[in-house]
């Protein structure tokens, strides 16, 4: 092993309010999904993004299966998603009873590649008289939309938005990694019909777990909030009115995640202070491409940090790296290669497996230092 302190690859920043607000949550003996910081915590994140209605939940997923309900998925319905992403927008999609429709990613930022999804609509969607579109190929209802904001660099929602108006689509925002990023002044997460946010340990602040539904529609909101609450109706009696999910936040990781949330601009502020830090020490190095931000009045909060490698390479750099203490992943697997998707729809897909054999995520948590970049900076030129 070598004698070098370990970087990991994401690690949280404790600093502010987290003790003293789970503390108090253990002195009022209210732990579980009823208290006041649940509440608290909803009302936050809501004024923040500045939309109406937020919805806690247990974890990004279930956030993603309950956003896919409420915008109408039923069982046998297509949902069209990236291939490019962490696997669980395509599970919430099965979940539903639903089928995935994969989509290609684009090159620089690896977010849904909307002249694809263009092509696709226009060439395999076809409008019938109640307004529903249908698969010209299957015959089965095409239901959604989910973007991903890949590493917290926004999708080009004006352009996905716009055709999900043409076809009768709804728009579920799949924003998990892109809290704080914006998309043309409007806060990610806030742009489709739903959003999701994810508060997992990783994240860009952390409850240590949880998720939340974001909306603007009072409809929506409160059918959410009825389906992750087991769908109990008013009232002592334990009467339910349908099939709902155990899938409330609790109370002690609201507290971890309010106070998380009053350090966010410091996050954002140091994440991507680290971003433009280490673009500039990379550009010396041959054969390497930090993934960057569009430059169209697009702001990532720079979530994960990827690394495009050129003509190979990706294996020898990530082991490089491990040898020199220094943590480090691949790009997730193309979902379309998946064993239990190997069977989906998937269309003119050529763009995910290139990104999938040449991209890593290095070191990018919000309290690394100059020396630690530096190093990290080092061991990619000597792995490279």
């Amino acid at each position: 092993m070598p004698d070098s302190e370990f970087i990991p690859l994401s690690e949280p920043v404790f600093s502010g309010n987290e003790w003293h607000y789970l503390k108090d949550c253990l002195d009022s003996g209210y732990i579980s999904s009823v208290g006041a910081y649940v509440e608290r915590f909803e009302v936050a994140i809501c004024r923040m993004l500045q939309i109406p209605f937020g919805v806690a939940c247990i974890n990004g997923t279930a956030a993603l299966h309950v956003a896919l309900l409420s915008a109408g998925v039923q069982p046998g319905d297509e949902v069209i998603v990236p291939s490019i992403t962490f696997v669980a927008p395509a599970n919430a999609v099965r979940y539903c009873g639903a089928e995935p429709v994969f989509m290609d990613c684009e090159p620089a930022q690896l977010c849904m590649d909307v002249s694809k999804l263009a092509t696709f609509l226009d060439t395999h969607g076809e409008t019938g008289a109640d307004g529903t579109c249908s698969n010209r190929l299957t015959q089965k209802p095409i239901r959604a939309i989910v973007p991903v904001h890949v590493f917290g660099h926004p999708a080009e929602m004006d352009t996905i938005a716009a055709l999900a108006r043409r076809y009768h689509l709804r728009v579920v925002e799949d924003a998990t990694e892109s809290l704080g990023s914006r998309y043309r002044g409007r806060h990610a997460g806030t742009i489709g019909d739903i959003g999701c946010l994810s508060f997992n340990g990783n994240k860009i602040i952390t409850a240590g777990g949880g998720g939340m539904i974001l909306t603007r529609d009072p409809e929506t909101a409160a059918l959410a909030r009825h389906l992750t609450t087991q769908a109990k109706r008013p009232g002592v009696d334990y009467d339910h009115d349908r099939v709902g999910f155990n899938y409330r936040l609790s109370n002690l990781h609201a507290a971890v995640g309010l106070a998380q949330l009053e350090a966010l601009p410091r996050v954002l502020a140091a994440k991507r202070a680290n971003a433009r830090y280490y673009r500039e020490r990379l550009k010396g190095i041959d054969g390497v491409e930090m993934l960057w931000e569009r430059e169209d009045a697009v702001e990532s909060n720079f979530w994960f940090y990827g690394l495009k490698i050129q003509s190979g390479g990706r294996q020898r750099l990530l082991q490089g790296l491990k040898n020199e203490n220094i943590e480090a992943r691949p790009l997730w697997k193309p979902l379309h290669t998946l064993p239990m998707y190997r069977s989906a729809q998937s269309f003119r897909i050529c763009e995910a497996p290139k990104a999938y054999a040449s991209v890593i995520n290095f070191p990018c948590s919000a309290g690394l230092t100059p020396p630690q970049m530096d190093r990290v900076c080092s061991a990619i030129a000597a792995n490279r």
